[in-house]
């Protein structure tokens, strides 16, 4: 399976889960008056619109490279996956404070509780799914790394995005749920209030984090220190170069492209040098179909 692959099933389940819970969260809302309920689906509208957002992005950047971007359109899931945590910081974060703050003074108790109590599990369970779909794509790629170790290392920004966003769904879910039932229990409303602040402080430090991890990729990251290592063992083990002297990889999206400086085999003629040259960046192509472009440079050890 492609990592394209992998981050589209991850987005189409978290797109499919949200619709259905986003639709059935407002419903909830309207019925029982609950402002963390009320945050709630204004945040699975943010992430439905999210979703949209990210496959955009994965579309965009497989558009092929023209005069005006000679090395395509890679980092515009970047991008997108950038907007994203700043929709999440705005739309999430800020209204759900924003919302909880307006029912502290305003606040007329909730009604029909159980029901708000019921949508939230059920939501529980659907956020559960979608990020256990996310988790199978990521185990995929990750190669026996931890979680936070792959985090840190991954260039896959759209599935970043999916596993923050469904983490801080579902643990809002449980904020909102606590929130409910304090209310219920102490007969304040107030509980509920509180619940909504606390989900949209919870989405502000998400974004946060997510908006600095995208902003180091569209600045410009190499690849990941394994693919790195795979690309100079790669090269330092064919028979045309005698020592790799400086290796630059750098992530453009789902492409890769690479600068090697090498002290070369020597050879009888130009010619052959060049041969030698085109065969290492074929070979290199072969081993990782992510390398788009490859400049190499021919130098003698300083």
């Amino acid at each position: 399976m492609s990592h394209q692959e992998a981050s589209k099933k991850s987005i189409t389940f978290a797109l499919l889960a949200n619709i259905g819970i986003a639709i059935t969260k407002t419903i909830a809302a309207i019925i029982t008056g609950s402002g963390a309920m009320m945050a709630e689906s204004i945040h699975s509208f943010a992430d439905c619109s999210n979703q949209g957002l990210l496959f955009l992005g994965l579309n965009a950047s497989k558009k092929k490279p023209d005069t005006e971007h000679p090395l395509g359109y890679g980092k515009e899931i970047y991008f997108w996956s950038f907007i994203v945590a700043l929709i999440l910081f705005s739309m999430g974060g800020l209204f759900s404070i924003y919302e909880g703050i307006h029912k502290i003074s305003v606040h007329e108790g909730l009604k029909i509780p159980i029901v708000a109590i019921i949508v939230l599990s059920v939501s529980m369970i659907f956020e559960g799914a979608s990020l256990y779909g996310c988790l199978i794509q990521i185990n995929k790629l990750r190669h026996g790394e931890n979680l936070w170790t792959w985090y840190r290392n991954s260039r896959k920004s759209e599935l970043i995005v999916i596993l923050g966003e469904d983490t801080a769904a579902l643990i809002g879910l449980s904020f909102a749920l606590i929130a409910i039932i304090l209310s219920v229990i102490t007969g304040n409303p107030v509980f509920d209030a509180i619940g909504s602040i606390g989900i949209g402080v919870l989405l502000v430090i998400v974004s946060f984090f997510l908006a600095v991890k995208i902003k180091s990729l569209l600045i410009g990251q190499s690849t990941d220190d394994e693919t790195s290592l795979k690309i100079k063992t790669f090269l330092e083990a064919r028979p045309e170069i005698d020592q790799v002297l400086n290796l630059i990889t750098f992530q453009l999206g789902p492409n890769i492209m690479i600068a090697v400086k090498a002290k070369m085999k020597d050879t009888d003629s130009v010619e052959q040098l060049i041969k030698n040259i085109n065969n290492c960046e074929s070979e290199l192509k072969k081993q990782n179909p992510d390398i788009q472009w490859v400049f190499f440079e021919p130098d003698i050890k300083a």
